[in-house]
């Protein structure tokens, strides 16, 4: 008698249900995205790709909690988590969730390493912050070495390169070992060259260490290095594709 064998089903990591945003201008009601509903399995790189004003980025800030739906529910591991407090949204923004933006947002009068410590000096309080600098310093170092810049600890950002400024992002947010990388346009300020280059960092992280990354990009080269597309034109979703 064979032994059946055992199929594994995708775990579903993030999803947006049904979701539409609007925002107001004035007496003006500009809606966004109309009912979109996405599901991102565990380990899943997904990228989100759509021409400026088609909604990605603000469904990106949805399901990173850094805005709220009209209407609809975010879910994290088949709970919902727009509806939680907002001490509660802030924890998991902080251990959950890692952003890189298109423009970095690095804090201009720290160095590379302070920038990259930022989340976890957030995350606790300063005299637990302090009992551990050292750990954390280390572990910063070793992320900033991944990512080339162990030569730019104690250079601010206004000393780097658009191509170092976004690996110091991403070593940011990668320092609290976070579930869900969610990636705004991260090579939409670079050449072609270091823009392959940070994508390839992203693949590595994916398929080396099972990191579920969610991306937004305008570039439809870009988009077709993730495992699957999805499309948004108009605030709604146009299809679904598989990376070939």
């Amino acid at each position: 008698m064979e032994t059946a064998e055992i199929i594994k089903m995708p775990q579903r990591h993030i999803a947006a249900i049904a979701v539409e945003k609007a925002y107001r201008k004035g007496d003006h009601k500009i809606p966004v995205l109309h009912g979109v509903n996405i599901d991102v399995n565990r380990g899943e790189f997904v990228s989100i790709v759509g021409q400026s004003g088609s909604g990605k980025s603000t469904l990106l800030h949805l399901l990173g909690l850094l805005d709220a739906p009209s209407v609809g529910e975010i879910h994290l591991d088949s709970q919902r988590i727009d509806d939680l407090s907002a001490k509660s949204r802030d924890e998991l923004r902080n251990r959950v969730f890692g952003f890189i933006f298109q423009f970095y947002h690095l804090l201009p009068e720290l160095s590379v390493i302070e920038n990259v410590l930022s989340p976890l000096m957030i995350r606790h309080s300063l005299l637990g912050y302090l009992r551990r600098k050292k750990q954390f310093q280390n572990e910063a170092r070793e992320l900033l070495d991944r990512v080339g810049l162990s030569h730019r600890l104690t250079h601010r950002p206004s000393e780097l390169s658009g191509g170092e400024m976004q690996r110091a992002a991403i070593a940011r947010a990668l320092i609290g070992k976070p579930e869900v990388l969610l990636a705004d346009e991260p090579t939409g300020n670079l050449d072609a060259t270091t823009g392959g280059e940070i994508m390839d960092l992203l693949r590595k992280l994916n398929e080396e260490e099972g990191l579920t990354i969610v991306m937004v990009t305008h570039d439809n080269v870009i988009a077709e290095q993730a495992g699957r597309t999805v499309r948004l034109r108009e605030g709604r979703l146009e299809k679904l594709a598989e990376a070939a």
